[in-house]
């Protein structure tokens, strides 16, 4: 068996479709399909073989139908195996660089599905000893494709990819809980007023407001996790709009089966192939829980621009950790650059979205002609997103540190802690109190303990008791 060879760029190898013939590079492991595509989709510069999980999931669909066609009888058991080790070496990563196709392509997937074809059959002529582009020998679509169509290939791959990029982003997305979740333990002490309208409420605590982050960011962790079930659902073995045309009997069962044992999910088959090879809605369930984490994720990072914000004449409760100058004229300017970062990235997320359900609503017919701009907008918004938590957490939140001195010199100054004496002293007197203070610029503290409202020691109680600090 012989390893892969380097595209060298002499040499030319004919190869013919029903449009006519063309010269594919003699080194290539993909051809004639993928020459065509690489020339009518000039688009975004994003091939499909920079997506490490789609090809991977393109592989072991190849790699379960091989083994699946064997055990069926279709395939002959050194075809199988040969097809088995080529597609193996696509799992592995061995021949991304064949993977050439641009990430948005007509033809709803045959492109991306071709380039595999012709990728493993190749590859697997080559270990058989023979040329590439020998077809006779071992055929892309005879037999690497055989029992398959784009129809069912593709979405399933798209399912697999998707449900490996969700699990590896919730785990970016946790650590980043956790992240804030640290810092709601750090400040839980840290009294500072809470604001509705951006004025003046009532008195908390910064770690309630860091909690709130956390929580936050937890629910949509969830329902992530949620959501990994329904891209288990497969319609494989459907073949072509889901009739099952050129499968064999057993094939739907065994391909699936061949296929959990390499995935780490469990595929189960959909319950009417028709539908689930039409129906694109899972997809836009997944642009939807994506968007709402972005959307919750830029909350956060607005809040923690103001929060920062100054730092002499803004809010300034909490200090940033500085990573860059911010100016080219202001000396000494420094700027929230990661949480403005994480706000584009959601800006782009929400705006995939919208890609995603344009896409969806305009399937037509038995199937969906847009999944691979559907699956590209889907995994650019994994992938950003991904980073965005990644970098807030390491570049932002672990170094955030409170402005204690403002804060408590805030507070001591602030009528808001005359909302949580209103049930001891009755919500007339507690408002006489707040026009006083702001009359008089005395505090409250003062005003309760001038007039004999309270003790100290019931003050403190009560002020404490406003804000769930002490127990």
């Amino acid at each position: 068996m012989t390893e892969p060879q380097h595209p060298v760029t002499a040499g030319f190898r004919p190869e013919r479709d029903s449009l006519g013939e063309a010269e594919v590079p003699a080194a290539a492991y993909w051809g004639i399909s993928t020459l065509r595509a690489i020339d009518n989709f000039p688009v975004s510069g994003r091939t499909i073989g920079a997506q490490r999980s789609l090809v991977w999931a393109l592989g072991a669909v190849k790699f379960a139908a091989a083994r699946a066609n064997e055990q069926a009888g279709v395939l002959s058991p050194v075809k199988s195996a040969v097809i088995q080790e080529a597609a193996r070496e696509v799992m592995d990563g061995r021949l991304d660089g064949q993977f050439l196709v641009d990430a948005i392509q007509g033809g709803a997937g045959t492109s991306s599905n071709m380039n595999a074809n012709e990728v493993i059959a190749n590859r697997a002529l080559e270990l058989l000893g023979h040329r590439k582009g020998d077809y006779a020998q071992l055929h892309p679509i005879d037999d690497v494709n055989r029992s398959q169509s784009t129809n069912d290939v593709y979405p399933t791959a798209i399912k697999i990819a998707l449900h490996r990029e969700i699990v590896e982003f919730c785990a970016e997305h946790g650590k980043l809980v956790d992240a804030f979740d640290a810092k709601a333990a750090e400040f839980s002490e840290v009294r500072k007023i809470g604001r509705t309208q951006l004025q003046d409420a009532v008195p908390m605590s910064l770690g309630q407001e860091f909690g709130a982050f956390a929580e936050t960011l937890r629910e949509d962790g969830k329902r992530l996790r949620e959501l990994l079930p329904h891209l288990c659902e497969t319609n494989l073995g459907a073949t072509a709009i889901g009739t099952g045309v050129t499968a064999p009997p057993g094939y739907r069962s065994a391909v699936i089966e061949a296929l959990n044992a390499l995935a780490p999910l469990q595929l189960t088959p959909a319950g009417n192939l028709v539908e689930a090879t039409s129906d694109t809605g899972v997809f836009l369930l997944v642009s939807g829980l994506l968007k709402r984490s972005a959307v919750k994720l830029s909350k956060i990072c607005n809040d923690l621009r103001l929060l920062s914000s100054g730092p002499q004449a803004g809010f300034a409760e909490i200090f940033l950790p500085p990573v860059q100058t911010g100016s080219s004229i202001m000396p000494g300017k420094v700027n929230p650059v990661i949480p403005e970062m994480v706000n584009q990235v959601a800006f782009r997320v929400i705006g995939a979205d919208a890609t995603v359900t344009f896409a969806v609503e305009a399937g037509q017919l038995q199937l969906n002609a847009f999944e691979p701009v559907i699956a590209d907008a889907l995994f650019e918004s994994i992938a950003w997103l991904s980073v965005a938590c990644r970098q807030l957490r390491t570049h932002c939140v672990a170094g955030i540190r409170a402005n204690t001195r403002l804060l408590e010199q805030r507070l001591a100054g602030s009528v808001s802690e005359v909302t949580g004496l209103a049930p001891l002293l009755g919500y007339a007197i507690a408002a006489e109190l707040a026009k006083e203070a702001l009359a008089t610029d005395r505090s409250i503290t003062d005003l309760v303990l001038a007039r004999g409202l309270l003790n100290p020691s019931e003050l403190e109680a009560a002020l404490t008791a406003s804000v769930g600090l002490g127990g």
